[in-house]
């Protein structure tokens, strides 16, 4: 298991680490994938990457105000949302930024250290 340290103090989750599947927040583990806002994180039966379905991810964090982007954690490597996945989110006006999953974790923690209103949807490491 890897961990992340935490050197700046902010509201709301923060990934500290990886576990073979997932992720860590704290002493809480979620194996598989990783929903986040800055108000919370959910664990996420993350499908297929062809199912993937952007109103869904937004839908279940329930974000108000609506959030800046979409921080997407795409695996173990970094791979594109197919491009429904991107449609969508231009139609509500958000934009999805796309990193492999440990990647976009560690960005998630740059990213609300800078208080940005974020939201973030990491697909299982493993």
């Amino acid at each position: 298991m890897v961990e992340l340290r935490r050197d700046v103090e902010f509201e709301g989750p923060i990934i500290t680490g990886f576990t073979a599947n997932g992720y860590k927040i704290g002493d809480r583990r979620f194996d598989g994938g990783l929903l986040l806002s800055p108000e919370q994180a959910l664990p996420w039966d993350a499908p297929a990457r062809e199912q993937l379905d952007f109103g869904s991810i937004v839908g279940a964090l329930n974000l108000s105000p609506e959030p800046e982007f979409l921080l997407f954690g795409s695996g173990a490597k970094m791979e594109q949302p197919p491009a429904a996945f991107r449609r969508a989110a231009e139609a509500m006006n958000m934009g999805v930024e796309v990193m492999d999953s440990r990647a976009a974790a560690r960005s998630w923690g740059v990213l609300r250290a800078e208080e940005r209103w974020i939201v973030g949807a990491f697909m299982p490491l493993g």
